[in-house]
């Protein structure tokens, strides 16, 4: 009884510290009485009882605690065990932790430590050999947005810019009023379909670069362009702020000959105003979008870009 006692006062303050530094702290205090028991008491759900069991809609299942992406529907799979089942996770987005009964492997989310369910491996299921059971409690569903192509989405446009770790300039230019989205990826090198590993560590030639889906009767290029250039600082040479590296260097994809005399001019104000510009006016390449855990990662991570901040230029 006494152990039982000392692990429930090791969870429950493991919990509080984590609730007195992270900005899921409120998430974690209006937990019902049966998700705190399976996500921070580590229980689990009645079999078949879950909400996600059947489902098969496109999209990503995120962790209820922290909304950190752990899941897409594409891994997920029906293994009749009666919770959902996933034969892949996002990756880094899962932890496995020896559970104590000293037979099975625990899966928590690695960004906050929610209690997830166990990973199964050897079943021969699927081709990956791999089941990850998640309780549904732990679990929320973002479905896949449908964009219909009618007379408004059809008049969205879509501009492209590169000034460092695409976490900041994400941050920056979807705050701006008549940006409908804001999208991660690698634009401008020699390698279709690169992951970030690859763009990291081999000589792809793409740069770090956002996907700015936006309305042009709310705002207009002129402004994003602004934008960008005030977010970080278009004069550094060899990357943004602390981030080194040639994916990290500044530059603007151009859709066309409007969108270029527009930057051009920008670039010229700036210049008279005793700014050594560096950003490079390219024209538009394919765009990759990177990996589901790049996405909206200060929205889910809480906190400020570390490399970029607003300063006024024009």
């Amino acid at each position: 009884m006494q152990k039982i006692i000392l692990t429930f006062l090791f969870t429950v303050i493991t919990f509080v510290s984590a609730e007195n530094q992270k900005p899921w702290t409120t998430k974690l205090k209006n937990l019902t009485p049966f998700e705190k028991h399976v996500i921070v008491d580590k229980g689990t759900e009645r079999a078949f009882s879950g909400e996600y069991v059947k489902t098969t809609d496109k999209g990503v299942y995120k962790c209820k605690v922290c909304n950190a992406s752990l899941y897409r529907s594409d891994d997920k799979f029906d293994s009749h065990c009666g919770w959902p089942s996933f034969d892949n996770a996002i990756p880094g987005a899962i932890k496995e932790v020896p559970d104590k009964d000293g037979r099975r492997t625990e899966i928590v989310c690695t960004n906050c430590g929610a209690h997830m369910g166990h990973v199964f491996k050897g079943e021969g299921l699927t081709k990956k050999n791999v089941r990850h059971c998640v309780n549904s409690v732990s679990l929320q569903f973002a479905k896949q947005k449908i964009v219909k192509k009618n007379a408004v989405t059809s008049s969205l446009k879509k501009a492209y810019f590169a000034g460092g770790c695409f976490w900041g300039v994400e941050y920056y230019l979807e705050k701006i009023k008549g940006v409908k989205e804001v999208t991660s990826g690698f634009m401008g090198g020699n390698m279709s379909n690169p992951s970030y590993k690859d763009v990291i560590y081999k000589n792809t030639g793409h740069l770090e670069t956002v996907e700015v889906l936006y309305d042009p009767s709310k705002v207009s290029y002129e402004t994003l362009a602004k934008t960008f250039f005030e977010i970080h600082d278009p004069s550094q040479t060899n990357g943004q702020g602390p981030d080194i590296g040639s994916q990290y260097l500044s530059a603007v994809f151009v859709n066309n000959k409007e969108e270029r005399e527009v930057t051009n001019r920008l670039i010229k104000i700036l210049e008279s105003k005793g700014l050594k510009v560096a950003t490079k006016v390219l024209d538009k390449t394919p765009f990759y979008t990177a990996e589901e855990y790049h996405q909206d990662h200060y929205e889910r991570k809480g906190g400020t870009p570390y490399c970029h901040t607003r300063v006024k230029r024009f």
